[in-house]
């Protein structure tokens, strides 16, 4: 890409594009870094068999991402907001802690080793090495250094690579999630994108996916400045339907799993409210009727998240760059997080 091309697009969507560009070979590089200290998170794992997984934002969508991977190994795993955790806490006492923070900094993370301690049995996990937490427990640290552009697109997919390790160490096989990692993808989104051309807002949901459909709704209502809020499939279920019609978007995500049935069934009744429906999908199973499907191959586990998440960023920020000039720049937001 020339300076040229680059002097009247948004000098925010230029960053982004700058961090997915290297986002694939920061994960291999994450991965194959982290296998020492992801030995010995699994080694605490196999001790404790539970999981507190800790963050904000997009740290803590990558772990409601992570949460039924590990709990599929039988590992008892719960992700929490670091902000709930300080008001109203669930005993740590006998669990293993990761602490997710990109930046280390986050003001939430300074409050919670600072009244917390460090509790045994508790790591980092951040693109910075030289942060707070870093210095502060052993961490699995991201190559590439701290994410620049704003709205989370190479964090999580490096944040993810490093869950790749330690989950290797406890056993799991990462050799498909790899290879999609090494191969690369770009999907067309064209379709998903005009699909939802006319929406004010957009609720995108999954059922064993629901990290991914929140870590998209995040970036999305980032990247917008529309509402794009995110609800698991069966709470979807339970009234929200209600909303559904020709202006609310609903995005979808469904991989190669037992979960697979049901979030088709999603796409079915949203579509029949009137709702215009997308698709991300690695189930391998045909389209479903009304809905625009975004086919990212056959995946699932951990290797789902990586065939679905270039797809779901990619449509991410067209979908946004449609609706705002400045896109990737924040109005009310800064990208570390310093108040509470």
């Amino acid at each position: 890409m020339s300076m040229t091309s680059d002097t009247n697009r948004p000098a925010g969507l230029v960053a982004i594009e700058k961090e997915t560009a290297r986002q694939n070979a920061d994960a291999i590089a994450s991965f194959e870094a982290a296998a020492p200290l992801a030995a010995t998170i699994a080694q605490s794992l196999r001790k404790t068999g539970r999981l507190l997984l800790l963050g904000m934002g997009g740290s803590h969508a990558v772990n409601r991402a992570v949460e039924p991977l590990y709990r599929s190994l039988g590992i008892d795993a719960v992700a929490m907001p670091l902000s709930e955790q300080l008001g109203q806490p669930v005993p740590i006492a006998g669990k293993t802690i990761l602490v997710t923070s990109q930046s280390g900094e986050s003001a939430e993370v300074l409050r919670w080793f600072d009244e917390a301690g460090i509790a045994p049995d508790t790591f980092g996990l951040t693109l910075e090495g030289g942060s707070t937490l870093a210095r502060t427990v052993p961490s699995l640290v991201g190559a590439g250094g701290t994410e620049n552009a704003f709205a989370a697109t190479r964090s999580l997919t490096v944040s993810f690579a490093l869950h790749l390790a330690v989950l290797a160490a406890l056993g799991d096989d990462p050799s498909a999630a790899l290879k999609l990692l090494e191969e690369g993808s770009k999907p067309d989104i064209d379709a998903a994108v005009k699909t939802l051309s006319g929406v004010s807002s957009v609720v995108t949901s999954g059922r064993r996916l629901q990290g991914v459909a929140e870590a998209i709704a995040l970036g999305l209502t980032e990247l917008s400045r529309i509402p794009c809020f995110s609800l698991e499939g069966g709470q979807l279920r339970h009234g929200p339907m209600e909303m559904l019609g020709p202006k609310i978007g609903v995005v979808l995500f469904r991989a190669k799993d037992a979960t697979a049935e049901l979030v088709a069934r999603m796409a079915i009744s949203a579509s029949e409210a009137g709702s215009p429906v997308v698709v991300f999908d690695a189930s391998g199973e045909a389209p479903i009727d009304g809905a625009t499907t975004v086919n990212v191959g056959e995946a699932t586990g951990i290797a789902a998240i990586f065939a679905l998440l270039p797809a779901a960023q990619r449509f991410m920020i067209a979908f946004s760059g449609e609706r705002v000039a400045d896109v990737g720049t924040p109005v009310r937001s800064t990208k570390i997080t310093r108040s509470e």
